[in-house]
């Protein structure tokens, strides 16, 4: 009996130890991980490619756009310099809290359903979707004009969410990249694509005689860096830098760059 007790014992100890270092280790990870980018002189983001203009590759096979400058300059103002992990969007936030990268980058826009797995920091950007169409296409001009139609959206994005919830359409089609819906919507595959405005409207700037954005925006939604639960460290710091972005004028200029507008001007 006293052997039985004394194992017992010695069990719940043991708990007790383990569960004291596992909750100081978990500490330490979350206050560290400034500490150890700052030591290593880069922040690791993970990101991906086929979302003009927020990022996509140039005609130099060059990774750019809006998000690709302003992780730059993020990087620049805590001292160390940016490394993109290129992936397709739908599993950078699985990505992410698997520990491949520091943060996400990628017009991830800020929803409850996110929040749930993610830490997101102050919005940068205010994003909205909206629809695209083949100049010409006179039969639809709003989102009650959908039903029956064939409609795109890339996949995993809330552009998907808001797709979704568009009754009555003939066929919703879902793509890794914004770019090939946009392919199949030139040749008549699809008959509208559901779009973040600034991608819209970039698509829109570079393809006047091919693609037009209808007037209306279906939602409303910030954009943010993801970050996984525990890191609060880095997500307080980004916070700083991007209230300093704003404040300066970073941002602003960033915006006309890419979007041909000043989307922080009120």
């Amino acid at each position: 009996m006293k052997k039985i007790t004394a194992i017992i014992i010695t069990v719940i100890f043991g708990a007790i130890l383990f569960t004291g270092c596992g909750s100081s280790t978990k500490k330490d990870t979350s206050s560290n991980l400034l500490e150890n980018i700052k030591k290593s002189g880069k922040i690791v983001i993970g990101t991906e490619e086929g979302y003009p203009p927020m990022e996509f590759r140039d005609s130099n096979g060059q990774l750019v756009g809006f998000d690709v400058d302003f992780s730059n300059e993020v990087a620049k103002r805590l001292g160390v310099k940016a490394e993109f992990l290129v992936m397709d969007f739908n599993g950078i936030i699985l990505a992410l809290n698997s520990k491949k990268f520091d943060a996400a980058i990628a017009s991830i826009s800020i929803t409850d359903e996110r929040k749930k797995t993610t830490d997101f920091s102050t919005p940068y950007v205010v994003g909205g979707q909206v629809i695209t169409v083949k100049n010409g296409r006179e039969d639809i001009k709003g989102v009650d004009d959908l039903k029956g139609k064939v409609i795109a959206c890339e996949l995993g994005t809330t552009g998907e969410n808001v797709a979704n919830g568009i009754k009555g359409v003939k066929e919703l089609k879902k793509y890794d990249k914004i770019t090939e819906a946009f392919q199949d919507m030139s040749i008549g595959r699809v008959d509208a694509t559901i779009i973040d405005q600034q991608v819209g409207g970039y698509y829109i700037q570079k393809k006047k005689d091919e693609f037009k954005m209808l007037e209306g925006i279906l939602s409303k939604e910030p954009m943010g860096v993801a970050y996984r639960k525990e890191d609060d460290s880095l997500k307080n710091e980004v916070d700083k830098i991007i209230g300093d972005m704003k404040k300066d004028g970073t941002l602003s200029k960033l915006s006309v760059k890419w979007f041909g507008f000043d989307a922080y001007k009120d």
